[in-house]
């Protein structure tokens, strides 16, 4: 009795048998695919949040020294000539006093731009954004924390500033945080650095040259000549009356 042989899986069958292999081997292990990915992104999101403390620790503390050691209304202090002076002011609006009478309004955009930082810290996948948004998002809490709990009273506070910068504004160490990390996302946005640390427009390039190497010019089936198989060929027929060793001085004069 003849058996048989049984059909061959085909590739996409085999290249299934072998992803379900993959994921029991993941479930048998305990392996996360995704764990790889997920432990650079959890120590970022650990640099930024440190970041962001160390900017709204000094922040606060910078504040505290201003307070104790200036004294509202007295004139500019020069540090470098005209161009940098220590100034006390009370800030009741934004940078370049703007918005002075709508603290409460600056107050929510200030909450809503942390709740929007947060959000992206989550999905972060490079250091130079780790250090842009450690630096933004502290900025941000360093006033917060003036709106909230400074007079005139909560979400009114009015921000500490004595940063004085010649007679143009006056700024403190959030301030600079806060300017330091748009100069960074403005660079990083020109360099299409995207957050998780990507380059935007980088696939473009290696798509062309796999376009162009896909591009091989075809050749027709007319053009191409295969070997017939030798065992095909047919043998050569002896000529009738001819002896063998006819045949073999026919050999010898050739």
């Amino acid at each position: 009795m003849s058996t048989s042989a049984l059909p061959e899986p085909t590739e996409p069958a085999a290249a299934e048998t072998e992803a379900q292999a993959g994921r029991q081997t993941d479930d048998q292990t305990g392996t996360d695919p995704n764990a790889a990915v997920r432990g650079p992104r959890r120590v970022l999101v650990v640099w930024t949040v440190v970041l962001a403390a160390l900017v709204l620790v000094v922040d606060q503390l910078t504040k505290w020294w201003a307070e104790s050691s200036l004294t509202l209304g007295d004139d500019t202090i020069p540090l470098v000539g005209s161009l940098l002076g220590l100034r006390l002011i009370y800030n009741p609006g934004a940078a370049l006093s703007i918005a002075t009478g709508m603290t409460w309004l600056l107050t929510i955009v200030v909450v809503a731009v942390v709740v929007v930082i947060v959000r992206m810290v989550s999905r972060i996948g490079s250091r130079a954004w780790a250090v842009a948004l450690g630096l933004l998002l502290g900025g941000a809490l360093g006033n917060l924390v003036d709106r909230f709990f400074r007079e005139p009273g909560f979400a009114r506070g009015h921000v500490v500033d004595f940063i004085a910068y010649a007679n143009w504004f006056v700024g403190n160490v959030a301030d600079i945080a806060i300017v330091g990390a748009a100069v960074m996302i403005a660079v990083l946005s020109v360099l299409g650095i995207g957050l998780d640390g990507t380059r935007h427009g980088g696939d473009e390039k290696p798509a062309e040259d796999e376009e162009g190497a896909n591009d091989v010019p075809e050749v027709p089936a007319s053009a191409v000549t295969t070997d017939p198989d030798p065992a095909a060929r047919p043998e050569p027929t002896e000529e009738p009356g001819s002896t063998p060793s006819s045949r073999a001085d026919a050999e010898e004069e050739r």
